[in-house]
């Protein structure tokens, strides 16, 4: 009793389920890592492992369920505990149902008891009177060898047999010493344990309490990084808003540059499309009427000439400007708003706004400083009170008085031990007595079939038979003697032994292995008539805890903690140990009074707007844009130049040899030059306009709708952090919030679970139990006692046929008084005996003495 209040209160401290801490948010904050609970190997191994002689225990094991197989009786054992067996006449017969084959068992023992020293006594005055084989007179028969060699080998047989038995017997004899002798260093491993288990506890509290400053020193670390941690969130969800704003803001504001290029792309482009054009033309006409006169050359009037002339004059018609860029209007005035709407510099106002916006974090840390030391300064106060709650615990004081009465336990046993070895000393030699009676018996047996099978003469008569066959003869007597001496002494042995063994196998070993016998004593009611379970009766003056032998059993087997194994929270809460819950709420309610106002970040202010609006009426969408693109889309000249002197060369060709193709060919080069030197620099500012008509364009539809609709973006995101971020900022503080006390709840989440698995694991408890109860009781004990009956028990048994053979075997073996004599066969006798020839002396040795 004292060990279970001792044990309880040291653990007391060991930590509560907290139940009634709910966590708030249940998306999972940041994962703590809080180490590994200090926690040393246990030593003893509650097993064991019996060896070659496991297979004669398995045998024994088999033969008590052929003796006992019904099943416990937990009925009867409950009513014999409730001291109620015997109220009804049923019990009796389900006892002596149960108990029938060990009832039979031992019945048969007590018959052998009783019955073989009364055959022995008769045995003994029977050949007295020269009766029961006592008369020194062998009777010859034709088939007395067959006999003597039957009796011999069944002899023989029943020694092997008794041998056995005895060697069963002795091995379960030395086995159950020996194991004695090695329990000395199983006790002091299970000592070991339970010190070590004492000692661990304090420094695995101590550890849980510390790793407090784990959270501590996290939470401590968000709330120095609240900027980054709340502000960021902040800004992440305003930002979904207010970024797309100024993004379009800057967009817009990088359209009026590109706006801007695009007018002075199409103001140069048409002043050098108009100049280009005008010179490119009069070349052209000065081609013509180059080409023409040459046509008119008399050369061009012969016959070979006159059609090629005429083709090349009727083409000159070809040399022509297409495009005319005199027409279109100029784009001046939407230039000139243009840059007066560049005066402002509108990408520079957007990044201040977006400078204003990415300073939320610094406003957030700015508007939390003072709230935020509260918070600090009540976590350290958590800290703090935990500590002090754990030097108020009378820690020191439990271990030293659990260590001082571990060590008047161990200082007990280690005192009785030697005691205990002397008794078994005396146990062992008694038992190996009675081995060495068995082995005398066999010592006398197997001289006997040695002598008497060796001297053994089959040419001698039975009144002539050696020294040797008759000392084999009577050393199968002396065994004879011995048997019926000692048998009967060996059977109380062995059915004291079988009664007590097997009834322990069967009540106390099987159902604790398979925990049939914690069932028994978790029966309500059972060990206390008003207690409804008694180990919670016991331990926490409260019989209704369903507090069970076998679930605490079953706990610390799996080395689970001692505080859920044994359900200390209903002997002592010490909710305030781990109880933060309070302490949250304050930080809870902290940081949900934590004001942010960002009413002083602005977006874009009202120049920037109203620049914005001036672009939208700088009048770009006024320009023909249909006109340029008429006039673009137009070749430079109406044939390709290239072409045209290629085939104007060509025909040259055709022409006979002379000053007309020469000039004709001079005039194609001339074309040649004035395609690369004008119409390639027109086309490529054609292009250049192009590109800014299609700009400006697509600039200018609905222009003034896309502004509108940036100011009106912008606008928006403005309001929502002028009015409507409050809502967003408690929407982010409480999620902030929720991941601070995450934390703590992970802290407690983490004691819950190193209480429940790994404080104070409570292994060597359920190590004691099975040392006392399977390794003690069952395995060394009475697996040995059982089997050492089960070999005496075989052995004694065995000497009853033994005895039969060694009378009969012995009368061929002894030397006779007197001996049959038969006539001849021709006489008629035919070997029967003839009572005038009976008796007739040894004329050797006449025995003197009382035969057996």
């Amino acid at each position: 009793m004292a060990v279970e209040l001792c044990l309880l209160l040291l653990l007391l401290f060991c930590g509560s389920t907290i139940s009634e801490v709910q966590p708030i948010y249940k998306p999972p904050p940041g994962t703590l890592d809080f180490g590994f609970v200090p926690a040393k190997t246990y030593d003893t191994g509650a097993y064991h492992e019996p060896g070659p002689i496991g297979i004669l225990f398995k045998i024994v094991h088999a033969f008590l369920y052929l003796v006992q197989p019904n099943p416990f009786p937990q009925d009867l054992i409950r009513k014999l505990a409730q001291q109620k067996f015997g109220n009804t006449q049923g019990d009796y017969q389900k006892a002596i149902y149960y108990e029938i084959g060990f009832i039979v068992s031992a019945a048969l023992g007590l018959l052998f008891i009783l019955l073989l020293p009364l055959v022995g006594l008769c045995f003994c005055m029977c050949r007295c009177c020269d009766n029961c084989g006592g008369e020194m007179h062998q009777r010859q028969k034709k088939n007395a060898d067959c006999q003597r060699s039957c009796f011999a080998t069944f002899l023989f047989v029943a020694s092997l047999i008794i041998s056995v038995g005895v060697l069963c017997a002795y091995a379960a004899n030395q086995h159950l010493t020996n194991q004695v002798r090695g329990a000395k260093k199983l006790v002091n491993s299970n000592f070991k344990d339970l010190k070590v288990f004492l000692n661990d506890t304090p420094a695995q509290i101590d550890y849980l309490v510390s790793q407090y400053n784990t959270t501590k020193d996290k939470a401590l670390s968000d709330l120095n990084n609240v900027g980054p941690l709340l502000g960021s969130r902040v800004q992440e969800q305003l930002g979904k808003e207010v970024r797309p704003a100024l993004d379009a803001a800057l967009t817009m504001a990088g359209a009026i540059r590109e706006t801007k290029e695009a007018l002075e792309n199409v103001s140069v482009s048409v002043e050098v499309l108009q100049e280009g054009t005008e010179r490119l033309h009069s070349n052209l006409t000065e081609v013509k009427t180059h080409l023409s006169n040459t046509l008119n050359d008399s050369a061009c009037s012969a016959a070979q000439a006159a059609s090629t002339c005429n083709i090349i004059r009727n083409s000159l018609s070809q040399l022509n400007i297409n495009a005319n860029f005199s027409g279109l209007p100029g784009v001046s005035s939407q230039l000139a708003k243009v840059n007066d709407v560049l005066k402002i510099d509108l990408s520079s106002l957007v990044q201040k706004g977006y400078a204003a916006f990415n300073d939320t974090p610094d406003l957030v840390v700015n508007q939390t400083r003072n709230i935020l030391s509260d918070i600090k300064n009540v976590l350290e106060s958590v800290g703090s009170n935990i500590t002090t709650f754990t030097k108020t615990l009378p820690v020191q004081k439990i271990l030293a008085d659990l260590t001082i009465y571990l060590t008047q336990s161990e200082a007990y046993v280690q005192d009785y031990f030697p005691l205990v070895e002397q008794y078994d000393f005396y146990r062992w030699l008694g038992c190996l007595i009675l081995c060495c009676v068995l082995v005398l018996i066999l010592v006398f047996f197997y001289l006997g079939l040695l002598c008497g099978t060796c001297g053994y003469d089959k040419h001698a008569s039975p009144t002539t038979r050696g020294c040797i066959s008759n000392t084999g003869g009577n050393f199968l007597m002396a065994g004879v003697g011995f048997s019926f001496l000692f048998s009967w002494v060996l059977m109380i042995v062995v059915v004291l032994t079988f009664v007590t063994g097997g009834n322990v196998e069967k009540l106390v070993c099987e159902p604790f292995e398979d925990k049939t016998l914690f069932k028994v004593l978790d029966t309500p009611y059972l060990l206390n008539q008003h207690w409804k379970n008694y180990l919670s009766g016991l331990l926490f003056k409260n019989p209704n805890i369903n507090l069970t032998f076998e679930k605490v059993y079953s706990d610390c087997k799996e080395n689970k903690g001692i505080y859920t194994s044994l359900h200390l929270e209903h002997l002592f809460n010490i909710n305030e140990f781990l109880n933060v819950s309070m302490y949250t709420e304050d930080v809870a309610l902290k940081i949900e009074h934590i004001q942010i106002n960002l009413s002083k970040i602005i977006l874009l202010d009202e120049i920037g707007k109203e620049n914005l609006l001036n672009f939208s009426s700088s009048g770009i969408e006024g320009i023909n844009f249909a006109a340029y693109l008429t006039e673009i889309n137009k070749s430079v000249t109406k044939v390709d130049l290239l072409s045209f002197a290629n085939d104007l060369e060509a025909r040259a060709d055709q022409l006979p040899k002379g000053a007309l193709e020469n000039a004709l060919k001079g005039h194609a080069n001339n074309i040649r030059v004035i395609h690369n030197q004008q119409v390639v620099p027109l086309e490529q500012a054609m292009s250049t306009l192009n590109q800014s008509i299609r700009l400006l364009k697509r600039t200018s539809s609905e222009l003034m709708v896309k502004v509108k609709n940036v100011i009106s973006a912008v606008n928006a995101a403005q309001l929502l952090i002028n009015n409507n971020a409050s809502l967003v900022i408690v929407q982010e503080t409480k999620k902030y919030m929720d991941t601070i006390v995450g934390y703590f709840e992970q802290y407690i989440e983490w004691v819950k679970e190193s209480i429940a698995m790994e404080v104070a694991a409570c292994k060597p408890i359920a190590n004691v139990i099975d040392t006392a109860v399977d390794i003690f009781l069952c395995s060394y004990i009475t697996d040995s006692v059982n089997a050492f009956w089960f070999g005496l028990g075989g052995s004694s048994i065995f000497l009853i046929p033994a005895i039969i053979f060694a009378v009969k075997l012995s009368k061929y073996y002894r030397r006779m008084d007197t001996e049959d004599v038969y006539d001849d066969t021709e006489n008629g006798n035919n070997g029967y005996h003839k009572e005038h020839l009976y008796g007739i002396h040894n004329p050797v040795f006449t025995s003197s003495v009382e035969q057996w």
